[in-house]
């Protein structure tokens, strides 16, 4: 007869605290609690000695799993101990069934909440990426913490130009803009502070398209390729943005349909009512926040200019993709534009639009990834 151990982690970098969880049908009953060194040696060493005190000779009819929150550590310790024949699941916080009412935060605590969602079935499990899906998303996150680097000097060099009253009419950032910085009369301290604010500048301007670059050539590999053209045609989506999409979200197909995709990336409105009162409120913001940021950036783009216009770029981009992929994209781009401007002729406040545009544009996606482009994706 096997006996079902569950392993509570709470993984810090400094320490882990593991809570081990006999269940059973007559009420889960706690074992151990201890706090050891942040190696996945010392979770296999309290995994052997927990299983030696249940049944020191019928160990091979325990069965172990082990689950710890998303967090610092990323897969590192799920592949480590997985690589071990140790089961193991990451867990989505924002899925996690905890206790109503003032909660007391300790580290035993978190570890034996995770050992009780492990039996209960409290909480959903992260996906876990391929390693080469891994090492793209974090290439391109590093690529959007320069593109945000390069977004605070930007506000820096406006910052410093107004408190020397120095106020420039026309398109912000633009070669005439540069020039008009370069040109500034200021105090000699001064005029070598924007100097450096501007070196700083041209060497992320630099330094972003030299990973934007990069970006395009692994979007060339075989296993991206069909699929990040097929996104940029859509409005908003370019190279970066369709990679960030595929590799982060990784088998799209485990969605069943595309509201569900929306409501994953915390897109779709929550809601609270009770009896006669209640009604919708603004979106979950659960799941993954860096693409949901993408797709309300995309959204963002879509919301400009005329329905039914075709840039050159974007035709270049659609060009050389399937008839009814390009129909498909073209549908969703009218349709995204007709949503936004309906929105805002109703009085709807701008950012309400381009989320809602967002979540749209989330279902026509996996619409797109899924083959799903004859129906409604939505």
């Amino acid at each position: 007869m096997y006996r079902i151990l569950k392993i509570g982690m709470d993984v810090h970098t400094t320490n882990y605290t593991l809570c081990a969880l006999e269940s059973k049908l007559g009420g889960d009953h706690t074992l151990a609690i201890i706090k050891v060194g942040p190696d996945y040696k010392n979770v296999l060493d309290f995994i052997r000695k927990i299983k030696e005190k249940m049944d020191p000779k019928g160990q091979d009819n325990i069965e172990v799993e082990c689950g710890y929150e998303a967090g610092c550590l990323g897969y590192s310790l799920y592949q480590q101990l997985t690589a071990c024949n140790v089961k193991c699941k990451i867990l989505a916080p924002t899925t996690m069934r905890t206790e109503r009412g003032p909660r007391i935060k300790t580290d035993k605590r978190d570890a034996k909440l995770i050992a009780d969602c492990l039996s209960n079935g409290g909480f959903k499990a992260v996906y876990i990426p391929t390693a080469q899906d891994n090492a793209v998303k974090e290439y391109i996150r590093m690529r959007d913490d320069h593109k945000q680097a390069l977004k605070k000097i930007k506000q820096q060099i406006n910052a410093l130009c107004t408190r020397f009253g120095f106020s420039y009419d026309g398109t912000y950032w633009s070669g005439r803009h540069l020039k008009w910085l370069e040109g500034l009369k200021m105090s000699e301290l001064i005029r070598e502070t924007l100097n450096e604010y501007l070196l700083t500048y041209n060497e992320l301007t630099a330094k972003i398209e030299r990973y934007d670059e990069r970006i395009r050539e692994i979007s060339d590999q075989s296993e991206y390729q069909e699929k990040a053209r097929k996104l940029e045609c859509f409005l908003g989506i370019k190279t970066h943005t369709a990679m960030a999409l595929i590799v982060e979200t990784g088998d799209f197909k485990r969605f069943r349909k595309g509201n569900i995709y929306a409501a994953y990336l915390g897109l779709a409105p929550g809601e609270h009512s009770s009896a006669e009162s209640g009604g919708k409120l603004g979106i979950t913001k659960a799941g993954n926040s860096h693409l949901r940021r993408l797709l309300i950036e995309a959204a963002g783009g879509i919301c400009k200019g005329a329905i039914g216009k075709k840039s050159k770029d974007l035709a270049a981009r659609q060009k050389g993709n399937l008839t009814e992929v390009i129909a498909y994209a073209d549908k969703a781009n009218i349709r995204l534009r007709s949503k936004y401007y309906r929105m805002i002729r109703h009085g709807k406040k701008r950012n309400v639009a381009v989320a809602a545009v967002a979540r749209e544009l989330a279902c026509f996606i996996w619409g797109m990834v899924t083959d799903n482009i004859r129906g409604n994706a939505a």
